[in-house]
């Protein structure tokens, strides 16, 4: 009787847990994010007139002429689908050893390939954000120093003055947090939303 009543216990204490960890706690933690951080809890959606362009945490890939470049990315389309069959974008960072002939022939492509597209800018050494990927392989931030050295392409390729253009990078331009952590960076998305006229702030 004693093992029966404690085994009650058990399932009772399991039960009422399950309860409150795998069903309150997760409604009200949602609740709470939905009602005071909308915004972040949704992934920090960039929607203009109904359009999504996708969120500001999560890089794409811009290579057009008049558009800002950001981190080279790593993203595999055909490996995952929906349950609609749609396909889902899939992102990492390369495993190559930083050391080895294979990542250093990659480097010396992206590096061609960039100087290439900004022939204004000679010897001018390429930003190292602009030729390397990120941790996560989905970073939407460049440099401010990565965002300068494509201006004049920018400009050249949009009606955008030079000025204009590094207006618009400035206005996007996040700084160090409380001034001491962390490094300036710009939101290349936002920037390119803005040099296309969809985005005014």
């Amino acid at each position: 009787m004693k093992t029966f009543n404690m085994a009650g216990k058990a399932l009772a204490f399991l039960l009422v847990m399950t309860l409150l960890c795998g069903v309150v706690y997760p409604l009200v933690t949602t609740g709470f994010a939905q009602l005071f951080f909308h915004k972040q809890a949704n992934g920090d959606l960039i929607v203009i007139d109904g359009v999504n362009y996708g969120s500001e945490h999560i890089g794409q890939q811009f290579t057009q002429m008049n558009h800002l470049w950001g981190r080279p990315m790593s993203v595999d389309t055909e490996s995952f689908t929906d349950e609609a069959g749609n396909p889902l974008a899939y992102g990492w960072a390369s495993n190559k050893s930083p050391a080895g002939d294979e990542q250093e022939a990659v480097y010396a492509q992206r590096v061609a390939a960039i100087r290439a597209a900004h022939p204004e800018m000679g010897v001018t050494p390429v930003p190292v954000d602009l030729i390397t990927e990120s941790g996560s392989g989905l970073d939407p931030e460049i440099s401010p120093e990565a965002a300068e050295y494509q201006v004049k392409r920018i400009a050249a390729n949009t009606d955008w003055t030079e000025d204009e253009v590094r207006e618009i990078i400035a206005r996007y331009t996040t700084g160090r947090l409380l001034g001491i952590f962390g490094e300036p960076r710009v939101n290349v998305l936002k920037v390119n939303l803005a040099l296309d006229g969809i985005l005014k702030e």
